[in-house]
């Protein structure tokens, strides 16, 4: 019998099997596009481990007639990614080859800039067609010109439905699992610890099979998960589920304004060997969002704290990311500003591109000022207190208000200052 881990056991080897990301690949998803009529553009796969990336990439590789290769960001250095081009622009060349060979590199994130600046002009001349995978925002890990030229689609953690489909296929499908028999009473806490991982629920399913003793049933129930993951205890990994499990714990305990479990969980990532810019730069984000106009200093700390932890790393970085940490978690909050352009989007989303106003428009020529750009513009310091009523939004739009302060001294004195110059409108 295999001795393969049911997570490989299982892997998908076509659309038809694949579990997860409709958005992508379910009917008219871009995905599905690309992998039925063969004609696959540049793209990188951003997501969580275990939600399908790489399983993507293999069936697009069983599926499309052209030379497929794969380069591992974590093994493979700049003499391999050249060696495998020169192959791929052979491949181009030759009159066998039906369309672009393509390139598959996991964990592209893990690239340095100078791996990554070698892949620019292949991609661009189009002698390879790169498809990446990463579980890093790619805007702050991939270079921006290679960016440019690759389509980025997000995968999400696998929904509690579709964990339900992984479980019933696995149990009707695989021969190991079919030997003991299983009976599944519970599946909330396999589900939980799982967390949206589709690999890391066939691990918990292959561990419970082990520790099955021969002829028995294989018994599922939250008791019975709860004793075997507690009995063998996951490693922090930083590329894995722990990492996002952490994170999470980490900057909802800011929001929730408790310093002590954010210095705890802290303490968890840097013994778990966490980036420290990874953590850096979720304090950053934090402090925007959910911080905000509450307390602008705080930015200015999470900035510094980036600056600070970039350039001494461990183990000293620790001390400038527990003094931001403790900072935020303890500063007054305010979602308002986040809020804010999330409701502008969707208004943008809705409305379109209206146009300028003209009074607001820029005149740099004649004929543009003869065409009324930026006639009757009301310039605020002609005016008392540097305000004069005028329309900024589209003509269409009238005056929306997108703002809504927090309660918070801060916001609440901006707002009574706003409601003061605009009472008159």
């Amino acid at each position: 019998m295999t001795t393969a881990p049911l997570a490989e056991r299982m892997r998908p080897r076509s659309l038809g099997d694949y579990i997860g990301q409709t958005h992508l690949v379910g009917p008219g998803g871009v995905m599905r596009g690309m992998i039925e009529s063969g004609r696959v553009a540049s793209f990188i796969l951003w997501g969580p481990p275990g939600v399908g990336k790489t399983t993507l990439a293999r069936i697009i590789a069983n599926t499309v007639n052209v030379p497929f290769y794969t380069l591992s960001a974590v093994n493979s250095g700049v003499k391999d990614v050249r060696d495998v081009l020169e192959k791929c622009a052979r491949d181009s060349g030759s009159m066998f080859t039906q369309g672009r060979p393509i390139l598959f590199i996991d964990e592209i994130h893990r690239f340095s800039k100078n791996q990554q600046d070698s892949l620019l002009g292949a991609v661009e001349q189009g002698t390879v067609t790169l498809i990446g995978a990463t579980t890093e925002n790619p805007s702050f890990e991939v270079i921006r010109p290679l960016l440019s030229r690759a389509q980025v689609y997000t995968l999400k953690p696998l929904e509690r439905d579709e964990l339900q489909t992984l479980l019933d296929s696995a149990i009707a499908r695989d021969a190991v699992l079919q030997s003991h028999g299983v009976e599944v009473r519970e599946t909330t806490a396999l589900f939980r610890f799982a967390g949206g991982d589709a690999r890391k629920l066939l691990n918990i399913l292959d561990l419970l099979e082990q520790s099955t003793p021969p002829g028995e049933v294989m018994v599922i129930d939250d008791a019975v998960v709860t004793g075997r993951l507690q009995e063998n205890p996951a490693v922090y990994d930083k590329g894995g589920e722990m990492h996002y499990d952490i994170i999470s714990a980490f900057i909802k305990s800011i929001r929730g304004s408790d310093p002590d479990a954010a210095v705890y969980w802290l303490a968890r990532m840097i013994a778990g060997g966490e980036e420290p810019e990874f953590i850096a730069r979720r304090l950053l984000i934090l402090a925007s969002e959910d911080i905000g106009l509450a307390n602008p200093n705080a930015l200015l700390l999470a900035n510094a704290t980036f600056d600070a932890v970039h350039k001494i790393g461990w183990p000293e970085g620790r001390i400038p990311l527990a003094q931001c940490a403790v900072y935020l978690a303890t500063s007054p909050k305010s979602n308002s500003a986040y809020m804010a352009v999330n409701r502008a989007l969707k208004l943008v989303d809705e409305t379109g591109d209206l146009p300028v106003p003209l009074h607001l428009r820029n005149a740099p020529t004649s004929l543009m000022k003869d065409m009324g750009y930026g006639r009757d513009y009301k310039y605020a310091h002609d005016y008392p207190g540097n305000f004069v009523i005028q329309q900024f939004m589209p003509d269409e739009l009238g005056h929306r208000e997108l703002w809504t302060p927090c309660d918070n001294p801060a916001e609440m004195r901006a707002a009574a200052l706003q409601n003061q110059r605009w009472a008159k409108k």
